[in-house]
């Protein structure tokens, strides 16, 4: 099985070192293309108005001065003599739940993993104030392997990637997987932070407030991982709203 591997974090984020492990448990034919820099919330962007830039850090670990999108399509299309049987993106640093998936660079090279027509994962592992420097990456290493196996055995239909999000505890904390929906966050927790350079002129941060997951919906990723537990949630590339297509035939037929 010919496995490649992406991330939005970079090419030397510790998160693609976890993902490099949970592939060797699955295959010897291994190819990484990531960002050379972090490329997080670029969705599912591609580079079109730059060149990209590619660059051999080891074999076939390659750097591209790109999204994880552009790293994909380099790595299926140019790299490789023959197009990858899986593809892995992350794992990411921080859960990749609820509204995250838009916006998510990881969520992204999975994405562009199933348009090639490829079975495609995300995977973040979540973290808390007190484990953002210290996420513990053993809890993906340890289940991914296994998770991954199982879902491809049972079958991927083709317009469908499975986005997974490892809880914030040890693996031997873990209480279980939840085959979940996408939640929802709290939005009144977005705002701009307004700040001003050494020279007085103002500038601002896009920032996320702390909080909003304790009150998550039951059956969605958020409260799977307030649980404990390993979420997996399956996202279709088809976002049609068929009830509202339907109700808008109504109106304009």
């Amino acid at each position: 099985m010919r496995i490649l591997i992406t991330n939005d974090d970079g090419i030397h984020a510790p998160g693609l070192e976890a993902c490099e492990k949970i592939a060797r448990k699955l295959s010897d034919e291994i190819w990484i293309v990531a960002p050379e820099s972090d490329q997080s919330g670029v969705s599912h962007s591609l580079s079109l108005n730059d060149p990209l830039r590619l660059r051999e850090v080891a074999e076939r670990h390659f750097a591209v001065k790109g999204t994880p999108t552009d790293c994909v399509i380099m790595g299926a299309r140019h790299l490789m003599k023959e197009m990858p049987d899986l593809v892995l993106s992350g794992v990411n640093r921080g859960r990749n739940a609820a509204e995250d998936v838009t916006y998510s660079g990881t969520v992204a090279g999975a994405m562009e993993g199933t348009v090639l027509g490829i079975p495609s994962f995300s995977l973040s592992q979540a973290y808390a104030v007190s484990t953002r420097h210290t996420p513990h990456w053993e809890t993906a290493i340890k289940f991914a392997p296994d998770l991954i196996r199982r879902v491809l055995k049972t079958g991927m239909p083709r317009d469908v990637l499975v986005n997974v999000n490892f809880p914030d505890c040890p693996p031997d904390e873990v209480a279980g997987i939840a085959i979940v929906t996408q939640g929802k966050r709290d939005q009144e927790l977005l705002r701009i932070d307004a700040r001003h350079d050494g020279r007085g002129n103002p500038y601002y941060w896009i920032a996320f407030g702390r909080g909003g997951i304790a009150g998550a919906a039951a059956g969605s990723d958020l409260a799977a991982l307030n649980d404990k537990r390993i979420a997996i949630t399956p996202l279709r590339l088809d976002m049609t709203d068929a009830p509202f297509m339907t109700k808008l035939a109504d109106v304009f037929g």
